[in-house]
């Protein structure tokens, strides 16, 4: 089980990136194709921005008890819930493997 500051933590950076996502993309994009006037100006409004409105500063975590590494994007989880979860039949259509 995860801190549950870290997991807080975690869902504040998603805030602050969806809050922030349409104009980061916008200037991302004048960065990659503006003139240089232009360029220079986005590249420093990004500066700018938090942080934390950068999509990397996001961490995957499980679902359930916001453990950071092994993340089956997928489900949402990770392999250790996972597998839990899947040898007592509560995710729909998963079986162990058999050839």
């Amino acid at each position: 089980m995860a801190k549950k500051s870290k997991i807080a933590a975690n869902e504040r950076r998603r805030a602050v990136v969806a809050r922030y996502a349409e104009r980061r993309a916008e200037l991302k994009e004048l960065v990659r194709t503006g003139t240089p006037q232009e360029r220079a100006d986005a590249m420093r409004e990004l500066a700018r921005q938090p942080r934390d409105a950068s999509a990397t500063r996001v961490r995957n975590r499980d679902s359930v008890d916001g453990r950071p590494r092994g993340h089956l994007t997928k489900f949402g989880l990770s392999r250790v819930r996972f597998r839990e979860m899947a040898h007592r039949g509560e995710l729909p259509g998963i079986t162990k493997a058999s050839w």
